[in-house]
């Protein structure tokens, strides 16, 4: 579930039903803490449009827009940079929960 963003530190993700791409990239920046809006392309006509002059026609999703940054199926890193650099309210601070060491908690379970 996205975390409303404020105003001047917008991390917004245009998305679309079924889009298992789409589904990834919110689990992860969910689990970063990250606060972005989700703007789905199926219920906003206007969206679409702004997806398409992104991508050069196409609707392919997730697009990514962070201040000046546009990004197509982005990386978590590439959202995470963008972000620090142009939405830095949108990004918590590094020992916020959520951006929590993956090797610690296998290294708990396995033991």
């Amino acid at each position: 579930m996205s975390v409303p963003s404020t105003p001047g530190s917008d991390v917004v993700v245009y998305w679309r039903r079924g889009c298992p791409f789409c589904a990834s990239l919110f689990r992860r920046l969910d689990r970063r803490g990250v606060r972005y809006r989700r703007v789905d392309i199926w219920s906003d006509p206007a969206a679409a449009a702004t997806v398409r002059s992104i991508t050069g026609g196409d609707e392919t999703v997730p697009t990514v827009v962070v201040g000046p940054v546009r990004m197509v199926n982005p990386s978590l890193g590439a959202v995470l940079a963008a972000a620090a650099a142009h939405a830095p309210d949108a990004v918590p601070s590094s020992g916020s929960p959520g951006g929590g060491d993956r090797r610690r908690w296998f290294g708990r379970r396995s033991r």
